[in-house]
């Protein structure tokens, strides 16, 4: 695959698979940064819908719910492969083929977890995808999600 058209992230977390996995996907909550502009970060509610062709949503603070994901394939606690269905422009993208896809891996790493997180097919969002694979790549794309995520797992409650 052409490396303008793929993110790719790895890191450790200091937990069991078991935990890493539920925290990634039942725990929203704790890590989620909305992908999406315009829109009040507090009370925001993000969720996962654990089966294939489940949603990935988010609740905002005046009850609004914006799709930014659909499940195409989930395995606990090894993988969740989704549609990513927001654009560059941080608007919902309604029909799940014509969205990205990411992959999250979880693996053992003794005590801990290496996930590996490798994002793809940008040009589904058309023209601008290699911008967009760009976009993903910096400060507030990917490596946001992930900073929060490694915090969240830091706190006590997953320990």
């Amino acid at each position: 695959m052409a490396d303008d058209q793929e993110c790719r992230f790895e890191v450790v977390l200091d937990l069991p698979r078991d935990r890493a996995f539920a925290l990634f996907v039942d725990r929203l909550d704790t890590w989620w940064t909305s992908p999406f502009r315009e829109v009040d970060e507090t009370g925001v509610e993000p969720h996962i819908e654990p089966c294939a062709g489940g949603r990935c949503y988010e609740i905002d603070g005046s009850g609004a719910s914006r799709t930014w994901g659909t499940v195409l394939s989930i395995e606990p606690p090894i993988y969740i492969r989704m549609a990513w269905q927001v654009s560059m422009e941080g608007e919902e993208v309604a029909d799940p083929l014509t969205a990205s896809r990411v992959m999250v891996n979880f693996r053992e790493a003794g005590e801990n977890t290496r996930l590996e997180i490798v994002h793809t097919e940008f040009l589904r969002h058309g023209e601008k995808g290699a911008d967009y694979c760009a976009f993903m790549r910096q400060e507030n794309g990917w490596p946001r999600m992930i900073a929060g995520l490694k915090s969240a797992a830091q706190t006590a409650s997953w320990r």
